[in-house]
């Protein structure tokens, strides 16, 4: 089933389930106007969009055309917002940047930070910078939307709360990172509003391409028009989706609606290319002394997405420019 939330006048949208060839949608409001309606009674719910999903595809119901510039994020607002960093290959590469060791603690207990999550874009809303000093990358990930959590929930047991997996644009502004974790309290400045694909899917709709709680394709990523990574996302994944879920829930319980974020998708394959600006700027140092890529200027574009072995858009695309405060 794939699910997403249509732009309307309310700040959550509209719920509006989407077939899987990304081409029509229908709304449910019956059934639960918003996802986070859905997602507060899933186990009820959930069986009747999928008879809605079932008839979309089939053509046997009204639908109207999906259109991914109308979509919010899945979740326009959430009430959490937990971003892990899951791919070491990206945490050796940006901390080297920083002059920066990898602690060896990292190989058994994940990074994740809080992200704000009271605005979160839609898939082809602006990057919005006040200065491209800043330092404006893009990163490409993969993240799930669980149901409620119990506090200290084993990984075991972990997997059977993830409910729906999307994919998200996590922008950094590099400039403005150091600073922050200098003071040695995390990021805030460093880390704006962040991106989600136009819908949501449950694991069922991946086939095999879920397993081990990990997505395995590749996330293709375009800067400009010009393909700059194609890293595999079940690949060099040190920490699956149910060990992040029972890292953010080792202290709290995560309610119903939680996103969990991957991290960068990196592989340790340089062949694959990255998913972000500040990897292939390590990269060139290494190799040259000097990075040579620079950041994202005014006008520019990302494409993120991620395709079946057939070619079809399993998300939809995020589609984003960069542009200056009004």
């Amino acid at each position: 089933m794939k699910l997403g939330t249509l732009k309307t006048r309310h700040r959550d949208g509209e719920l509006v389930v989407v077939d899987r060839q990304l081409r029509h949608c229908v709304a449910a409001p019956d059934i639960a106007p918003t996802l986070q309606a859905a997602l507060d009674d899933w186990r009820n719910v959930r069986p009747l969009l999928e008879d809605i999903y079932r008839a979309l595809n089939n053509g046997v119901c009204e639908s109207k055309p999906f259109r991914p510039e109308q979509m919010a994020a899945p979740l326009p607002r959430a009430y959490q917002w937990l971003d892990g960093s899951a791919y070491l290959s990206h945490v050796e590469r940006v901390r080297k940047a920083r002059g920066a060791e990898l602690p060896p603690a990292l190989l058994e207990d994940p990074l994740m930070y809080q992200g704000g999550s009271d605005i979160l874009l839609g898939a082809c809303d602006a990057i919005v910078a006040a200065s491209e000093d800043y330092g404006i990358d893009f990163e490409a990930e993969v993240a799930v939307i669980t149901d409620d959590v119990p506090l200290g929930v084993s990984a075991a047991d972990a997997a059977a709360h993830i409910q729906l997996v999307m994919l998200v644009n996590d922008v950094s502004l590099r400039h403005l990172i150091p600073g922050e974790l200098a003071k040695g309290f995390g990021f805030l400045h460093g880390k704006p509003a962040s991106a989600f694909s136009p819908v949501a899917v449950t694991l069922d709709e991946l086939a095999d391409a879920w397993r081990d709680n990990k997505l395995h394709r590749p996330l293709t990523v375009h800067w400009n028009d010009q393909l700059f990574g194609q890293a595999d996302a079940g690949t060099d994944m040190q920490f699956d989706f149910a060990r992040l879920i029972q890292h953010a829930a080792k202290t709290r319980s995560l309610g119903a609606g939680t996103i969990i974020g991957s991290g960068t998708v990196s592989n340790y394959d340089r062949a694959a290319g990255c998913s972000c600006i500040v990897e292939q700027r390590v990269v060139e140092i290494v190799e040259s002394g000097a990075a040579m890529t620079p950041f994202m200027y005014y006008g520019d574009r990302v494409r993120i997405e991620m395709l079946t072995s057939q070619g079809q858009s399993i998300f939809g695309a995020i589609e984003q420019v960069v542009k200056p405060c009004p």
